[in-house]
């Protein structure tokens, strides 16, 4: 069973950064794509960001477009949300997500992050 492991979550001021960072239990080259979803409160979970197994350059979703970056180091099986400017609408629980294929994929626990306005 594949273990992902986030860190980083907290309570931040809107206009401040935070940094989340997820570990795997194995081979992040293993996965098609890495990336980082997030759910708040009695909405859908929704995608941040993604970042293919065969380059560096992230996909991300329209609302933290310019704000957050994606990155992996794959030598240490992580991979990084860096988030800037936060907005309380970017308050949510965030997942690591690490897809093997199309309709299969593993997820972290989760990791809260909230923003006060």
């Amino acid at each position: 069973q594949v273990q992902l492991v986030e860190s980083g979550g907290g309570s931040v001021q809107a206009g401040g950064s935070l940094g989340l960072s997820c570990v795997t239990s194995e081979s992040i080259v293993r996965f098609r794509t890495m990336g980082w979803y997030r759910q708040a409160p009695g909405q859908e979970r929704e995608m941040v960001a993604t970042i293919p197994r065969n380059n560096d350059v992230g996909v991300y979703g329209d609302s933290v477009k310019g704000r957050f970056t994606i990155f992996r180091d794959n030598a240490r099986n992580m991979v990084y949300l860096q988030m800037n400017a936060l907005k309380s609408d970017d308050t949510a629980v965030y997942y690591c997500n690490a897809e093997v294929h199309p309709g299969f994929s593993y997820w972290g626990q989760g990791t809260q992050v909230t923003v006060s306005s």
